[in-house]
């Protein structure tokens, strides 16, 4: 098929890798503009944009899509399917209807459930037992295209929304591969989705990252989990920022006042409203991510009180 493919960021890579693998004619990969990135602030081409570059596919960036010149220059490449994962842009009804088959998406949920911005870690936040990406038609009104197919993923109790997402790449591929054999042998079956079960996944701000020691062990880690790595639960200690990185519940209720610390020389535990949450990994202004046990090599927390 010729396919225009619409990505940006590294989560679209191993979709757009499975295209260029089944050999498909990618006629153009369309992604978002170069940003500054890094503390030089150097413009920084997006992750999907390297990978078409290697394969010689042409690459647009237009700021928009719903200029005359935008949609002249979608139409002449004269697509037989657009294929977008993760692009970052809405696209306007007249590029929807260009291509002959239509445009299909690969969403990081298991739809109708967490349409939106954050799927992924508002999964993890919500305490879902799984996940998976679902490939869907795409129409105007956000991620409700008619569903077809879907790629399960178990959640479990060490992933952190980094994880997640990276498998859920790979799954997004998967997908893609099933779905586009399905349209070329014509056995293509759409399901629409039930708005009963929409749920939303907000886009994540630093202020939910701000840790309440009085919530429950298991709502805090899937909290520091969720927000790993962006934008990073953290709690106060010694009038600073401590960002955790990962946690884990401990089966032992305390009696402690909520945010106290217990510490062994290996260990920072820390008292919640009902158990113990045991913090794994943490960082500390400018300083480098590390494990709780480093930290505590040179740092005395016992009976600390952190908030």
């Amino acid at each position: 098929m010729k396919i225009i493919f619409a990505g940006t960021p590294e989560f679209a890579v191993p979709s757009l890798q499975k295209l260029i693998d089944l050999g498909h004619e990618i006629c153009a990969v369309y992604t978002q503009p170069d940003r500054p990135a890094g503390r030089g602030q150097h413009l920084q081409p997006p992750p999907v944009k390297e990978l078409a570059l290697a394969h010689d596919i042409p690459v647009l960036q237009p700021l928009t899509l719903k200029t005359d010149d935008a949609l002249h220059t979608f139409q002449n490449f004269n697509a037989d399917l657009m294929v977008v994962v993760a692009y970052g842009m809405i696209l306007p009804q007249t590029i929807l209807d260009a291509p002959r088959l239509g445009c299909i998406n690969g969403h990081g949920s298991l739809l109708p459930r967490w349409r939106g911005a954050a799927p992924i870690q508002r999964a993890i936040i919500a305490g879902d037992d799984e996940t998976g990406v679902t490939i869907m038609q795409i129409v105007k009104k956000l991620d409700a295209g008619d569903m077809l197919h879907k790629e399960i993923y178990a959640i479990k109790s060490t992933d952190t929304a980094a994880s997640v997402h990276d498998e859920l790449s790979k799954l997004s591929a998967i997908g893609l591969e099933k779905v586009l054999l399905q349209i070329e042998n014509g056995e293509l079956h759409a399901e629409p989705q039930d708005e009963n079960l929409v749920t939303y996944a907000a886009k994540l701000t630093k202020e939910e990252a701000a840790i309440d020691w009085t919530q429950s062990a298991e709502m805090l880690v899937r909290k520091i989990h969720g927000l790993n790595p962006w934008p990073v639960a953290h709690t106060i200690y010694n009038g600073l920022v401590m960002k955790i990185w990962n946690a884990e519940v401990l089966n032992e209720s305390t009696n402690l006042e909520a945010g106290q610390t217990r510490c062994t020389s290996k260990t920072l535990d820390v008292a919640t409203g009902d158990y113990f949450l045991r913090i794994h990994e943490l960082q500390m202004p400018n300083g480098k991510r590390m494990s709780a046990t480093a930290f505590l090599a040179a740092h005395d927390l016992n009976s600390e009180k952190l908030g």
